[in-house]
């Protein structure tokens, strides 16, 4: 199975990525930050180096999911390809940071590209508002992003909602993170109701220890679940795992 993030710049797609990759025991798939050689150029004169870094990221997202599709794995993808071209590349060329013949370039080989592709299984988008995003990048602190406007964001932002509001590739899930903080387990754990697990056969975790159930929410937890089942007395009992703030530990809640 595919399962692809998307979503703006400091939505919380790196951490979602490696969150659910760890969940579900997937291997993940991060974009291509720290060896890009065009990023640190890039945000210092865009119009320069506009074209040579949509091309990077076309190539590596390509090669990408070729690989993801060929391997056969379980992924969990941070960013897709669409948005390389629907999002990040046209706004560039919107404003006037590409030129014409650049831009009609670059649209003819995703074009091509495309073809060969299978979309994702499942995309999940995290939506997000411009002061949620600029709180998330400063959080982060990478120097090349310390120069990114708030025009630009919000720029993207409605590339984003203009472009999901027409994705029909495949499954969509879309996930509102400004109230969310994607680390703190008791936001994360329920972001995927029975039904949601149904419609987008997402996997359940299930644990058979013999561990004392005052210790298996604990022992859950640090191995990535969120949902728990195990057998007690020739029983299967089932629940969820929430933090317990009065003893600042985790419980294991059984409907």
């Amino acid at each position: 199975m595919h399962i692809a993030i998307a979503g703006n710049i400091g939505s919380g797609k790196t951490t979602l990525t490696r969150l659910l990759a760890k969940h579900f025991n997937w291997k993940p798939h991060f974009e291509e930050v720290e060896h890009n050689p065009y990023l640190d150029s890039f945000y210092e004169d865009m119009q320069r180096w506009s074209f040579n870094i949509q091309i990077f990221f076309l190539n590596s997202r390509f090669r990408q999911v070729m690989d993801i599709r060929n391997s056969g794995e379980n992924v969990i993808q941070d960013r897709t390809i669409y948005e390389d071209a629907n999002i990040f590349a046209a706004n560039l060329y919107s404003m006037g940071l590409m030129e014409t013949r650049d831009f009609e370039n670059y649209k003819s080989l995703f074009e091509l590209m495309t073809k060969f592709l299978q979309a994702p299984d499942l995309l999940i988008y995290l939506r997000a508002s411009v002061p949620t995003l600029i709180r998330h990048i400063a959080k982060r602190n990478r120097d090349y992003e310390q120069s990114i406007s708030i025009s630009y964001l919000t720029n993207l932002n409605e590339r984003y909602e203009e472009w999901i509001s027409h994705y029909n590739e495949g499954k969509l899930l879309i996930i509102d993170t400004d109230n969310l903080e994607l680390e703190n387990p008791e936001d994360f754990g329920f972001r995927f109701t029975e039904k949601e697990r149904y419609k987008y056969k997402l996997p359940r975790i299930r644990l058979s220890v013999n561990y004392p159930i005052n210790d298996l929410a604990t022992f859950a937890i640090e191995h990535g679940c969120t949902y728990v089942e195990f057998r007690r007395a020739n029983l299967w009992i089932r629940g969820d795992v929430l933090p317990n703030p009065e003893h600042k530990q985790y419980s294991l809640i059984i409907p």
